[in-house]
């Protein structure tokens, strides 16, 4: 746009004038970061012809010479992830809401540091002689990484024209003003499937030798799990109802961890392959150790608003010790988009009692890793379970890692300068 200068399109088009305005303005953050709308100051410098015909069309610019917002302390926003989109009010000789779009070009944003914010245009078709005064207005910061967010920007004052058009008559028609492109469409939210419920009947017992013959399936009882979050922002309390699941194998067990509480909506468009879950189910009685289970990444993107479907949790239980060996809930932890998120129950409680025969370079003693031919993964602290299926639990929210919906929004949120720290 020939360095944000506006054009007159028409061949009647008179020198460009630039002006500045300052309005307070009141921000609110997106829902996914939990915090309260936040206030600064916004400075916006408008160009549009001077003067110009009835019938032409005018481009405007609007050139952020202050941005409301700073990058807070959480994140480093990448090069070319924001981008900007508002409204300017023309009154006087006609009224209209006129469009305006910026590019998402941006300079790398570090951290405590101010939001850069491409020049926005717009274009106006002049429809009648006299007077046209220029006003900002709302205005939405979107930021596409690490997930799209948007923080809606809007004047808490009156707010003075920044430029005028002088329009004469002659030359052309009458027109409406021109909209700015559509935009972006948001991915379509993925349908989520029901959670398979395991066969076989009991909680606990069960034959303990490989083979053919004797119970094979084993269902635990669903207990309610209280977890200590910590995330890069800051720690949060979640509470989630868990069952552990088991189905024998030869002398091992393969293992269903499913999340039965349902406490939110997706707060946020979640990409595809961004978030994975992953937990180290606690043996003891006879046995010792821990025992890892995961789940696979979201297949697909999750529109905000939507459900998010948590898969299970699989893994394979080679036992350490015969006897009766118990399965417990342990720590949680939640991959999402290049951050971590751990949750430790503050509350242990048995989901799952199993009768175990010792097996070789099993789990006892919670130090060693099991190794084997085939398929079968380690089952001991630190080892990397085989993973199961990608079916999808009946967790429809990230509520049980409620920390980690905070760490997605966080980092993508703006603060206005002067915001007392939270």
């Amino acid at each position: 746009m020939l360095g944000g200068a506006g054009i007159l399109l028409g061949v009647a088009a008179a020198p460009a004038q630039a002006a500045e305005v300052s309005y307070k303005t009141e921000c609110v953050p997106p829902a996914i970061s939990g915090l309260p709308p936040v206030e600064g100051t916004t400075k916006v410098e408008i160009t549009a012809p001077a003067e110009a015909k009835v019938g032409d069309e005018v481009t405007i610019t609007w050139k952020f010479t202050q941005a409301a917002s700073k990058n807070p302390d959480v994140l480093d926003l990448d090069k070319d992830t924001v981008k900007p989109t508002g409204t300017l009010k023309a009154a006087g000789a006609q009224t209209a809401a006129v469009a305006m779009e910026g590019p998402r070009q941006n300079p790398a944003i570090p951290k405590n540091s101010d939001m850069k914010l491409s020049d926005m245009t717009g274009k106006l078709k002049l429809t009648a002689a006299g007077d046209v005064t220029l006003t900002p207005d709302a205005y939405n910061i979107n930021v596409s990484k690490p997930i799209s967010t948007d923080t809606k920007c809007t004047p808490k004052e009156t707010v003075n024209p920044s430029a005028t058009i002088k329009v004469t008559s002659g030359g052309g028609t009458g027109g409406t003003p021109t909209p700015t492109p559509t935009p972006t469409p948001t991915p379509t939210a993925p349908t989520g499937s029901a959670t398979p419920s395991p066969s076989g009947s009991g909680t606990d017992g069960g034959a303990d030798t490989g083979g053919s013959g004797g119970q094979t399936d084993f269902t635990g009882k669903e207990v309610s799990v209280p977890y200590a979050c910590k995330t890069p922002i800051g720690d949060k309390n979640a509470t989630s109802a868990v069952q552990i699941n088991a189905k024998k194998n030869g002398g091992s067990f393969g293992l269903t961890v499913q999340f039965k509480a349902s406490v939110m909506d997706s707060p946020a468009d979640i990409p595809a392959d961004s978030v994975k879950p992953s937990m180290e189910v606690v043996l003891g009685g006879a046995d010792k150790g821990t025992v890892h289970v995961e789940g696979p990444t979201n297949s697909a993107p999750i529109k905000s608003g939507d459900p998010i479907e948590i898969p299970d949790l699989t893994g394979t239980y080679k036992p350490g010790a015969t006897g009766s060996s118990t399965l417990s809930p342990g720590v949680l932890t939640v991959m999402a988009l290049g951050t971590t998120t751990t949750c430790t129950p503050t509350k242990s409680e048995v989901s799952l009692t199993l009768d175990t025969s010792q097996q070789a370079s099993g789990a006892s003693g919670g130090g060693s890793t099991s190794s084997g031919s085939g398929s079968a993964g380690t089952s001991s602290s630190g080892g990397l379970a085989e993973t199961g299926s990608g079916s999808h639990g009946a967790l429809k929210a990230l509520g049980l890692v409620a920390g980690t919906v905070i760490l997605l929004g966080g980092a993508v949120f703006t603060f206005m300068p002067g915001r007392r720290t939270r």
